[in-house]
């Protein structure tokens, strides 16, 4: 069964980057600059950003559904990332590289299952969840920091 990572859009990011430091504390945000990599995931690329890159450290709700699992955390975002479409069926390597959590969730928007996976086995850990019918959709996070890294539905 194939499936289909999807990024953030960067639309709603894009204004952050012209707020002073004291307008983005006032929302939850910093800006920082990157000194490592990897270290930076960027939701919007689903690229590490590059050493020296600016990027900002916001809270964004990345479960809005209307169940007792709505969630935000803190997520990166590169200045100037453009959106990340990856082909179906693949895994960016920002992805594969770190250890997942992989969270299904129902048509309810109810947690299904969950495992915790090496990045490099998504792709078959991906379409092993899928196969429930029940499972409407899939979140990933970095397994030890716990931060949101895209959304999976079936392609």
């Amino acid at each position: 069964m194939s499936f289909q990572i999807h990024a953030l859009s960067p639309g709603p990011f894009a204004p952050l980057f012209a707020m002073s430091d004291d307008e983005l504390r006032s929302l939850r945000a910093t800006r920082m600059t990157v000194d490592a990599k990897p270290g930076y995931p960027c939701r919007v690329s689903l690229a590490d950003a590059e050493i020296g890159e600016t990027v900002l450290l916001v809270n964004f709700e990345h479960q809005p559904a209307d169940s007792p699992y709505r969630a935000s955390h803190a997520i990166f975002v590169r200045e100037h990332a453009g959106q990340a479409f990856p082909a179906a069926g693949s895994v960016p390597e920002a992805l594969a590289s770190r250890l997942i959590s992989v969270r299904a969730f129902d048509y309810k928007h109810f947690l299904f299952n969950a495992d915790v996976v090496d990045g490099s086995r998504l792709s078959e850990s991906i379409p092993a969840m899928f196969q429930d019918p029940e499972v409407a959709y899939l979140h990933l996070h970095h397994a030890k920091p716990g931060c949101f890294a895209a959304r999976v539905t079936r392609a």
